[in-house]
């Protein structure tokens, strides 16, 4: 650790243990890898990024996580299979008063994805769908055999009363996982109270997204620094926003 204090060794479960609250709302901490030039993929995918202590990373912050959230484009790039815990984590959730393995919940507004993945038919915890009610009521009724549909929203996904079903439903800490165009709507809806960024010692150039992307907001918005740690080069950052 780096800051706020300088510490040889740290348990990154005890760093990220300490998660962020809201009152009115299931918590929203977001996770994304970025390369040094602010790439969030290369090669279409993010997994190219990252290294051991990213992936680390990633199972201890799923592992605090009442819930999953990710858009169906990032789901089927990054080729997700359904959220596997080990053994000890799943006994220190259920101490929690937890469910062993956190549902992954899919933001789409089309409602058409591939049914019959291992996502879907291998999971610990039946997915949840989020779309809309302009969806095809086919592909809805599809969703409905093998996941739980979350109806919010006409032709956009109103991810506000997203949450409050998720909240119904006993989540209190939900984890965002991408991509940049939810990061944006998320941004822009004044959802997320942190964010977790792993800088990837590369550069990635080409096109890719930034972190937040598609959504503008009406101004910026400040950002205070949580935590830094680092190891094999790797950066892993913590914000949140200035007035929490």
């Amino acid at each position: 650790m780096l800051f706020p204090d300088a510490v040889g060794v740290v348990d990154p479960v005890v760093v990220y243990a300490d998660l962020p609250r809201n009152e009115h709302r299931p918590c929203v901490r977001l996770n994304m890898i970025v390369s040094v030039d602010g790439g969030t993929s290369w090669g279409g995918v993010s997994g190219a990024l990252g290294g051991s202590a990213d992936k680390a990373l990633f199972s201890v912050l799923r592992s605090f996580a009442d819930v999953v959230l990710v858009a169906a484009g990032t789901m089927r790039s990054e080729h997700y299979g359904p959220a596997v815990m080990s053994d000890a984590i799943q006994d220190a959730r259920r101490q929690r008063g937890q469910r062993p393995v956190p549902p992954i919940a899919v933001v789409s507004r089309s409602c058409r994805m591939e049914w019959d993945t291992p996502f879907f038919a291998d999971a610990v915890e039946r997915p949840l769908v989020i779309t809309v009610a302009a969806a095809p009521e086919a592909d809805r009724a599809r969703a409905t055999e093998v996941a739980d549909v979350i109806v919010v929203g006409d032709e956009d996904v109103d991810l506000p009363a997203a949450l409050d079903e998720l909240r119904a439903r006993g989540a209190e800490n939900v984890l965002a996982e991408g991509g940049p165009t939810l990061n944006g709507d998320l941004a822009r809806a004044d959802l997320l109270d942190e964010l977790c960024v792993t800088l990837s010692p590369r550069l990635a150039s080409g096109d890719a997204k930034r972190l937040i992307s598609g959504s503008t907001l009406h101004e910026l918005r400040e950002l205070r620094l949580r935590s830094i740690c680092e190891e094999d080069d790797f950066l892993f950052l913590r914000y949140r926003p200035a007035e929490a």
